[in-house]
């Protein structure tokens, strides 16, 4: 059916009166549409005579809110089938506040904010791990409140699932650095100081930084992943219906594995980046027992304590930064991508920064 409007003028108060008949959808609105806003054009007031209208749907309701943004409208007749629909455009607004002009933000706004968004989020972190180092006192104290099976397979997955790319990686790590410092220490011949640069680097930084970055890629982005896709199903809130903690239920069993295992697997990645190291030396012509004596006098239990204090607090950083994400996702069909991406991204951040912390600390102590 077609769809016409009339429209008449009235002398005495020379206001604009529209009069709809027929069916105002897609095919109507189009047809009416440019005749419709000439007719509004310059305006302020503007009657709608809507007694005649039989039909309207998405495309008329878009016809009359952009009347709307070039004039005030008053409404007559409108069938209590179609007030639903008129109130969804919110017939109360000022029309300026529809023509307002789009605010641009300067630069200085931009820094501004992006600064509040990063220290608003550090704040949540660290609430969040005061939580949870508050629920880890809690399940001490009453270890029934934990989920030790979720534990043991949380430790599994992240644990000896993750032992085979963590020595590689250490191994390759080790093998690298000592053929990249071969060529500089030959020319002063004391090569065999390789083994005392590979295994110092390995055990006080590069293995224990190296095992929590490979952490937070698979394991903290599996906590992320998984708590996410229980926040988008609601099954979260489900678990708060109950009247369950779904950070101690949740949250808990993941920190207690991930502290568990990242000191062990730093251990292994250590091992693996040395054995690469010294394989490079006897390839270099050095006897076995010379290596073996340099790498006794140079590694002492310092040095191994140093980097596995260091993974202890990687393991709580990774595993605390990657429930947080999942509990922080949003809804939508990309959220749990998004969590998944940031929580990869703030444990790597943050465990460059503690990291440095760490050096600086050492430094000054002397540890």
């Amino acid at each position: 059916m077609s769809q016409h409007c009339e429209l008449k003028q009235e002398d005495q108060s020379g206001q604009v009166r529209l009069q709809f008949i027929g069916r105002l959808d897609a095919d109507g609105a189009a047809q009416i549409w440019k005749k419709s806003k000439q007719a509004v054009k310059g305006q302020s007031q503007v009657t709608l005579d809507l007694k005649g209208l039989d039909y309207c749907d998405a495309a008329g309701l878009s016809l009359l809110v952009d009347l709307r943004r070039d004039s005030e409208l008053s409404v007559e007749g409108l069938k209590p089938e179609f007030e639903k629909l008129w109130a969804l455009i919110g017939n109360e607004a000022a029309p300026a506040e529809l023509n307002a002009p789009i605010r641009r933000e300067s630069v200085i706004w931009k820094i501004g904010e992006a600064c509040s968004n990063f220290f608003s989020d550090l704040y949540s972190l660290i609430a969040f791990l005061g939580q949870v180092a508050e629920l880890l006192v809690r399940a001490i104290a009453r270890p029934s409140l934990v989920r030790w099976k979720d534990l043991w397979n949380v430790v599994e997955q992240a644990g000896p699932n993750a032992l085979f790319i963590v020595m590689l990686i250490g191994f390759l790590m080790g093998l690298i650095l000592a053929f990249q410092s071969t060529v500089p220490l030959q020319q002063f011949g004391v090569d065999i100081f390789v083994v005392n640069l590979t295994a110092l680097a390995m055990l006080r930084e590069l293995g224990p930084i190296m095992t929590a970055i490979v952490l937070a890629g698979r394991s903290g982005s599996a906590f992320a992943a998984e708590i996410g896709t229980m926040k988008v199903n609601e099954e979260v809130d489900a678990l708060k219906t109950m009247g369950i903690d779904p950070a101690l239920f949740l949250v808990i069993p993941r920190v207690v594995a991930a502290v568990m295992i990242t000191p062990l697997l730093t251990i292994f990645a250590n091992l693996a980046g040395i054995l690469g190291g010294l394989l490079v030396v006897l390839m270099m012509g050095h006897p076995w027992a010379a290596i073996y004596h340099q790498l006794v006098g140079a590694v002492g239990l310092d040095d191994v304590f140093s980097g596995l204090i260091k993974a202890f607090i990687f393991g709580i950083i990774v595993a605390g930064v990657g429930c947080l994400r999942g509990l922080q996702t949003q809804a939508g069909a990309s959220a749990v991508g998004v969590s998944t991406t940031r929580a990869v991204v703030t444990s790597i951040i943050l465990i460059i920064f503690t990291d440095a912390v760490f050096s600086i600390v050492f430094y000054i102590t002397g540890f």
